[in-house]
């Protein structure tokens, strides 16, 4: 495989910050180039030279699939365990003590194929038979088209509910049709997925009690780390909890939230100010 040249790096950067705002340093050029030798095989180009050429021609629809194949769509079933653990025992407890609607409203953001929506989901399925009279609905984004079409089909591959998923909600959740499984209705019901590009402002996305943004910040700069969490914060009402990822933090970027002292969870309380 030929390197990818500095001018073609430089463009295909410059292309994703501008559509994703994913910040693609020098010294990924590996990764960009062993991404996207397989989208120009799939579009009939002979490199990724020859595919970077016809993006600078223009081709939306190429563009597109660039995008996807350079989002990093790591994910499994209730991934890391400790902020789903805290998710059950802590911020629904408080988020039901404090609500006025009887809504418990919950954004995934940078949902992947939506495992960890669907895990949320079944956590809240697990919650609102023992809480009448409350109801739940979880909305998940992603960056990737490919993604959130993937998501909304809820349907996964033997090797996928293997990563993560107890047995007891495989067999609770999932119906089993051929060689896949395909989540029951009772899941999808409380869950919808929606393309969305978090250094955008978060139209679609109603006020929510508890926003997931998991191993996410680490791939912006600092500027779009603050854009990021400002857009989090106006749909976030006041009370409400950000859980990051392990290696992540607010502090420094945005005064309105404080971190709460959660065993192995990293989860930040929005202190409602702007």
């Amino acid at each position: 495989m030929s390197g990818i040249s500095a001018p073609d790096f430089q463009y295909v950067a410059g292309l994703v910050r501008q559509r994703s705002a994913i910040d693609l340093q020098p010294g990924k050029e590996y990764l960009v180039e062993s991404r996207l030798a397989p989208v120009a095989r799939e579009v009939g180009e002979r490199n990724v030279q020859a595919l970077v050429a016809r993006l600078r021609r223009g081709d939306d629809k190429l563009t597109v699939s660039v995008i996807d194949a350079l989002t990093t769509n790591e994910t499994s079933w209730f991934r890391d365990a400790h902020p789903f653990q805290a998710f059950s025992r802590r911020l629904l407890p408080e988020v039901a003590a404090t609500s006025t609607s009887k809504q418990i409203m919950v954004w995934s953001a940078a949902c992947s194929s939506g495992q960890e929506a669907y895990s949320l989901a079944m956590l809240l399925l697990d919650w609102l038979p023992m809480h009448p009279g409350f109801s739940a609905r979880i909305v998940g984004t992603d960056i990737s088209t490919k993604m959130v079409e993937r998501a909304r089909g809820g349907r996964f591959s033997q090797l996928e509910v293997n990563r993560g998923l107890p047995a007891a909600y495989l067999v609770e959740h999932f119906e089993q049709v051929g060689r896949e499984w395909v989540l029951k209705p009772a899941v999808r019901a409380i869950t919808r997925f929606e393309h969305g590009n978090l250094a955008a402002p978060a139209y679609g996305i109603p006020t929510c009690d508890i926003v997931f943004l998991r191993n996410v910040l680490i791939y912006f700069d600092i500027a779009t780390k603050r854009t990021v969490l400002s857009h989090v914060r106006r749909v976030l009402r006041p009370g409400g909890f950000l859980v990051l990822g392990g290696a992540e933090s607010t502090l420094s970027l945005d005064s309105a939230f404080q971190r709460m002292e959660l065993d192995k969870a990293v989860v930040f309380q929005h202190l409602g100010g702007q």
